[in-house]
């Protein structure tokens, strides 16, 4: 007999995940792996990043390869969000996103922490594997998801936002020329600002207090 991958709940036809402990897990990751990048940039560290590349990875075999429910990230997730209404998600494609998860950590781990390297192919997958973390702690929009289509024939069902079903935007939802506009607007004011003023925004702040003492 098949193990079945995802939980059963009642009203539901297939195997589904709790969307938001996915997204704090994911929240959890991004974060973990963001302050890492960030050691290596200003103090030349890589260990942090070798710590956080082995946790993502086995956290990933784990959720694909045993159970889930056994992720030492989802499991703190699901404390994070308990006191939330989960919200459902299809547990077919969010197995196929992880299993991207798998080989791009197992990759990484491979690179930096057995070869003990880095290089273009790290930097490029460090940076994919953020903003796949970012669009699903920020966003609920799981991008290695909307990949599942290309691989199977079977439609994706109960996805996050129910972006698997096509229906017209609510009104709240359009976007219209005006607020176009505005975004617009705010590009060209930060890029004007950063003419005008960059050299004053690189002075080193000063102590609050010994400002004002002296």
């Amino acid at each position: 007999m098949k193990k079945q991958f995802g939980e059963t709940v009642e009203g539901y036809n297939i195997p589904v995940l709790n969307e938001r402990e996915i997204r704090a897990s994911a929240g959890l990751l991004f974060l973990a792996t963001f302050m890492s990048l960030m050691i290596i940039i200003f103090k030349e560290n890589f260990v942090p990043i070798k710590y956080v590349i082995t946790v993502f990875m086995i956290d990933f075999i784990i959720r694909v390869f045993i159970n889930p429910k056994y992720s030492p990230t989802l499991i703190l997730g699901r404390l994070i969000v308990s006191r939330q209404n989960p919200e459902y998600v299809g547990a077919a494609q969010k197995k196929f996103a992880w299993v991207i998860g798998v080989i791009l950590s197992a990759t990484m781990f491979l690179l930096m922490v057995v070869i003990n390297s880095y290089s273009i192919i790290t930097g490029l997958i460090c940076l994919i594997c953020l903003i796949f973390l970012f669009f699903e702690s920020a966003f609920g929009i799981c991008l290695g998801c909307l990949f599942y289509g290309w691989f199977y024939k079977e439609k994706a069902q109960y996805c996050p936002g129910e972006i698997c079903d096509v229906k017209a935007k609510h009104e709240i939802q359009k976007i219209t020329f005006s607020q176009i506009l505005i975004v617009l607007a705010l590009i060209v004011f930060t890029v004007v600002i950063g003419y005008l003023f960059n050299d004053y925004f690189r002075v080193v702040p000063q102590d609050l207090f010994k400002i004002i003492k002296g």
